[in-house]
């Protein structure tokens, strides 16, 4: 047995299509898989990386050759997914200019900082609340949601509506700086 919990014959049920024994094997891996994304994400990406994970599980469990592999084959497509998201989130210029990674290398930490907490502070109240909650307190979408009688769905868009405001503020000061420089 290579996972607390798991019986190899739940996954060789699982492989052979038992939908009850799926399940039970999803259930039983998905704290290995989060606590392995917590350490291998960026904490906004976890969440994502494991749900991904858990899909290709599902799809993909019967390329599972040797029962005993689980785990590394957990552990290493928890991994190429938190690889796959961060690049995603990484190489992301939406001036296309190099504009927002020239601020970063021009502007001080603390100005950044500033920056930061001003666009947070802007936000409107149902929107900095989940954005703190997740970033700041290291919440689960299912946390935020219990405490803010949201769905976790509305949680998830609150969340992305947030960070694109954020964003945005920022881009544009940065605009706003990039402005002042040619005048």
């Amino acid at each position: 047995m290579t996972i607390k919990g798991i019986q190899d014959a739940v996954i060789e049920r699982a492989q052979a299509g038992d939908d009850k024994a799926l399940s039970e094997l999803l259930q039983a891996v998905r704290p290995n898989v989060h606590n392995y994304a917590m350490k291998h994400c960026v904490i906004n990406d976890v969440d994502d990386a494991v749900q991904e994970v858990l899909i290709t599980v599902s799809r993909r469990l019967d390329s599972l050759k040797i029962v005993a592999a689980l785990s590394s084959w957990l552990f290493t497509t928890t991994r190429r997914e938190c690889r796959r998201l961060g690049r995603v989130a990484f190489d992301f210029d939406p001036h296309g200019d190099g504009t927002a990674l020239e601020w970063l290398n021009t502007t001080s930490e603390q100005d950044q900082l500033i920056d930061l907490t001003r666009a947070i502070r802007d936000l409107p109240d149902i929107y900095r609340e989940v954005l703190l909650m997740k970033d700041y307190e290291q919440l689960t979408n299912r946390e935020i949601a219990d405490k803010t009688g949201q769905s976790v769905a509305a949680v998830k868009s609150r969340l992305h509506r947030a960070r694109t405001m954020v964003r945005d503020q920022l881009l544009q000061e940065t605009s706003n700086l990039s402005n002042e420089a040619y005048q």
